[in-house]
């Protein structure tokens, strides 16, 4: 899953957490959340990493 969609998930079971009284569902929710916005995060410094790279590729071939 996509770092957005596992967010999105997160933030559901939160809610049916909360509305049922399920503290376990809440926390997996909660959890879920967080891994989604790591996962944006990595991807992120990824995309970056990637992009460094390929300057540092560009000047070494012209």
């Amino acid at each position: 899953m996509s770092g957005e969609t596992d967010q999105v998930a997160g933030r559901v079971k939160q809610a049916v957490g909360d509305l049922t009284g399920n503290e376990d569902l809440e926390r997996e929710g909660e959890t879920d959340e967080a891994a989604g916005k790591a996962k944006d995060k990595l991807d992120d410094v990824k995309d970056a990493v990637n992009d460094k790279i390929d300057d540092i590729r560009d000047r070494l071939t012209s």
